[in-house]
């Protein structure tokens, strides 16, 4: 059953910062698109997941950029939702360093973080080649996403050639109309669509098409890794997989109201005493799609309401424990949160109006009609702000900073000369305009190099008298800021690509 929640994500004016030259800027304090309807199956267990909802909400149009917005927020719990338009691919994926971030270039890092949602808005959001993958975090969202050819081998490879890889106590993650897809199987170099191991509890697919790979998805990396948990799979599209649809492990999952077409080796392979709970899913053009398959460490389950059409089913081995041809139950499953089944021979119709990336976040009512969730507002962008006007307060002024590369100099952010620049010693470091008298200033522009534009990651702006915040945010450009009187402004650098070289540090009071 689903439950509407509203999910409203304050952005604080602290954060106004744009970070254009890294493709993220700060959305308006609207009601975000993301996670309409909430979470589902077992993700609302466990104390439920919600993402960022109740956090910051900015738009990133690359990898960098959904780096550079986890490494931006205060710690790396603070809630944030990430919308995310255009395609991400290596060219634009680097690592970006910080304290409430741990990430890598070629791959969406989700790695010690939580209270994160991912969703992809406007046009779309594709992420070419490079996987999302998420580790010892908490209370995950992503929604409305495109991940696709993923690879473990060849060039270039990402996240382990998962589309979606989960692992290391992983809790609360809700997956929801995406299409996850590859284009052949661990021979062309891929390898599963949706992964999880190590300990992943109380996670939910759901509205979701996974097609065209040799592995759909696995619970468990081996025999010995039973600690994964708590799975809810419905109202998805599997279409043209060999097999794991999915490979269950121990542990406990929920598969209700998928369509499965052309699982053409196995599907449902649930082993080393795993229970499954199976209904109302329909089966086409398959073969063993459920049973325990390639080991004879057995799996159960619970069957009822499924349709097989066009199954067929292999005889059964020393390592070959087919269910059919005529499934009956081996288990019983509780299930401890409400649900709706749609009956399954209207599956393969909704599926096909529901299930994945673009169709408008729709689900079905319950009774094989599908409905597209009360529309909440997206939130505008903030737009670019302009030049200020007036005069650069900076000429004329002083300057330090807390270090400094060589042959670089403080003085060269406040000198008007685009050619010069001060970098710090490493990738992180601070630079500060100062006068001898208080002075109000209502904006800054931070100006990179030509040859170093979108070095420059997270930063901070602080009163360099007090120490007080002004701003937060990740890459260069123009700062509007309340009106402030102060005699010292510092901008810190906390996370960057490379050495930054900050050609000017402008200060205006209009």
């Amino acid at each position: 059953m689903r439950r509407p929640v509203a999910m409203r994500l304050y952005a604080a004016l602290a954060t106004l910062g744009v970070a254009a030259a890294t493709g993220m800027v700060v959305a308006m304090p609207e009601r975000a698109s993301a996670a309409v309807g909430g979470a589902t199956g077992y993700a609302t267990q466990n104390g439920g997941t919600t993402g960022g909802a109740g956090g910051q909400t900015v738009r990133a149009t690359t990898g960098t950029a959904i780096h550079a917005a986890l490494c931006s927020r205060a710690d790396s719990s603070t809630p944030i939702t990430i919308q995310v338009e255009g395609t991400i691919n290596h060219a634009n994926t680097a690592k970006v360093s910080g304290g409430s971030c741990d990430t890598a270039d070629g791959v969406i890092e989700l790695k010690r973080v939580s209270n994160v949602t991912i969703v992809g808005v406007g046009s779309g959001a594709v992420f070419d080649q490079v996987g999302i993958h998420i580790r010892e975090s908490r209370n995950i969202v992503v929604q409305n996403v495109t991940v696709k050819n993923v690879k473990k081998s060849g060039s270039p490879t990402s996240n382990g050639g998962d589309a979606i890889g989960m692992e290391s106590d992983v809790r609360n993650v809700w997956v929801d109309h995406a299409t996850l897809e590859a284009s052949g199987g661990e021979d062309e170099g891929f390898d599963g669509l949706f992964d999880m191991k190590d300990g992943t509890q109380y996670v939910t697919l759901s509205y979701s098409v996974l097609r065209n790979s040799g592995r759909g998805g696995l619970i468990g990396s081996s025999e010995s890794d039973l600690t994964n948990s708590y799975i809810t799979f419905h109202h998805n599209l599997y279409e043209n997989i060999d097999s794991r649809a999915p490979l269950l492990r121990g542990g406990t999952a929920h598969m209700y109201n998928n369509h499965y077409v052309s699982l053409n080796k196995s599907g449902i392979n649930s082993r080393a005493g795993a229970r499954a709970r199976v209904e109302n899913n329909y089966f086409e053009d398959s073969k063993d799609v459920l049973g325990t398959f390639y080991t004879d460490e057995l799996g159960y389950w619970q069957v009822s309401g499924n349709t097989f059409d066009n199954v067929t089913w292999s005889s059964p081995g020393t390592d070959n424990h087919p269910a059919g041809p005529d499934p009956r139950s081996t288990t019983t499953v509780a299930i401890p949160y409400a649900y709706t089944l749609d009956a399954a021979g209207c599956v393969p119709g909704i599926v096909s109006q529901t299930a994945g990336a673009g169709k408008g976040l729709r689900v079905s009512d319950g009774n094989c009609t599908p409905q597209t969730p009360t529309p909440t507002p997206t939130p505008t962008p903030t737009p670019t702000p302009t030049q200020p006007g007036g005069t650069n307060l900076s000429i004329g002024a002083g300057s330090d900073g807390s270090s400094k590369a060589d042959g670089t100099s403080y003085g060269n952010v406040r000198d008007g000369d685009l050619n010069t620049y001060w970098s710090p010693a490493g990738t992180t470091g601070s630079i500060s305009i100062k006068w001898g008298s208080p002075t109000a200033i209502s904006s800054v522009v931070l100006r990179e190099t030509a040859g170093a534009a979108g070095r420059i990651g997270t930063w901070r702006l602080l009163d360099g008298g007090t120490g007080a915040l002004l701003a937060s945010g990740s890459g260069a450009g123009v700062v509007p800021l309340p009106r402030t009187t102060l005699s010292k402004v510092t901008f810190q650098i906390t996370g960057a690509s490379g050495t930054p070289q900050v050609a000017e540090f402008e200060t205006y009071a209009g």
